[in-house]
C-alpha cells in the first residue's frame, strides 16, 4: 500500500544537521496521520506521499521548512529576581501570551550577575535538518483517527 491521504504511516528514521551531527537517533519509530494533519513537517509529508513500505527516503529541510530561522528578538535578558532561586541553564518555562498571543516556551541559556538570559527560539531554530529513513508500515486510518486528526493505539494517542 502506498502513502495516501488518511493513511497511518510508520517511519524508521534518523535526523542529522547539515554537518552530519545526529539530532534524533530515531530509536522510536515516527507514526503519523498522513494528509495535512500537521503530524510532521509539510515538506517531509509531501516527499513521502506515494511511497510504499520498504522505500527509503532522504529529505533535507532548510530552517524555514523545519523549526524556522533563528530570531534574535526572542532572546531576552531578565532580572534574576523574577525567577525562582533554584533555576539552572537549560530549564524551560512557559510565558503566557498577552492579548490573545500564543504562549511561548523560553529556555534559560545563561545566568550571570543577577541577570537571566532566556531564549524563545526552538532549540533547532536556524538549523537545516536531514531526515533519512524508510517506510516501515502503511495502513488506512480509522474513522475515529481521521475525526481526531491523529493516530490512536501504540505510539499514537497520548493524553
Amino acid at each position: 500500500m502506498e502513502i495516501v491521504k488518511n493513511s497511518v504511516v510508520t517511519l524508521n528514521y534518523t535526523v542529522q544537521d547539515s554537518d552530519g551531527n545526529l539530532i534524533d537517533d530515531g530509536k522510536h519509530p515516527l507514526i503519523y496521520l498522513h494528509g495535512g494533519y500537521d503530524g510532521i513537517f509539510p515538506m517531509l509529508e509531501e516527499a513521502l506521499h506515494g511511497k510504499k513500505v520498504g522505500e527509503a527516503f532522504t529529505v533535507k529541510l532548510q530552517p524555514e521548512d523545519a523549526f524556522g530561522d533563528y530570531d534574535e528578538e526572542l532572546v531576552l535578558v531578565e532580572e534574576a529576581s523574577q525567577f525562582p532561586e533554584n533555576i539552572e541553564v537549560g530549564m524551560s518555562f512557559e510565558r503566557v501570551g498577552e492579548d490573545g498571543e500564543d504562549d511561548m516556551v523560553y529556555r534559560i541559556t545563561d545566568i550571570a550577575e543577577g541577570k537571566v538570559v532566556v531564549d524563545g527560539n526552538h532549540p533547532l531554530a536556524g538549523v537545516a535538518l536531514v531526515f533519512d529513513g524508510s517506510v516501515a508500515e502503511v495502513r488506512m486510518a480509522s474513522a475515529e483517527e481521521i475525526a481526531h486528526g491523529h493516530v490512536h493505539g501504540p505510539g499514537g494517542h497520548h493524553h
